[in-house]
């Protein structure tokens, strides 16, 4: 498990560039227990980075530390996926919320992140996040 910190740290966003560049599965925590568990067919900083980085994506605020797995096979990746979400049942992979979301502006979102970098690192965020109000479909894996 790594923690989401290193995603507000400047020498810990290099860190993930070069160990999640390729597609894959991976798994969000909060704490210790799993919370999501999802695939990008994309290199897994930036889905990873998104749920970490942007407070308008869904999942932003409910997790504190990641694992993940790179796996180039699309079908692959849709079995491991599968076998993770049986083995580490989530509420959120499939809950629906009854209370509509609100989009955060590019001001609240870098607010947001800067506090989330605080309670995580004790300093202010240097990920060099440049759109932190992005929003995504979880469909877009």
């Amino acid at each position: 498990m790594w923690p989401r910190a290193l995603f507000h740290m400047k020498k810990g966003k290099e860190l993930l560039k070069v160990a999640l560049s390729d597609p894959g599965v991976y798994v969000l925590y909060r704490d210790d227990e799993p919370y999501y568990i999802g695939k990008t067919s994309k290199p897994l900083i930036k889905r990873v980075g998104g749920h970490a980085l942007k407070p308008n994506w869904r999942r932003y605020n409910f997790w504190n530390y990641f694992s993940a797995f790179t796996i180039e096979d699309a079908s692959h990746r849709d079995e491991v996926e599968a076998i993770l979400i049986s083995a580490m049942p989530t509420a959120a992979n499939s809950s629906n919320p009854k209370i509509p979301r609100m989009r955060l502006d590019r001001d609240g979102a870098k607010l947001l992140n800067d506090i989330q970098a605080l309670m995580l690192t004790g300093r202010g965020d240097t990920s060099g996040e440049t759109q932190p109000e992005e929003e995504v479909n979880d469909d877009d894996a």
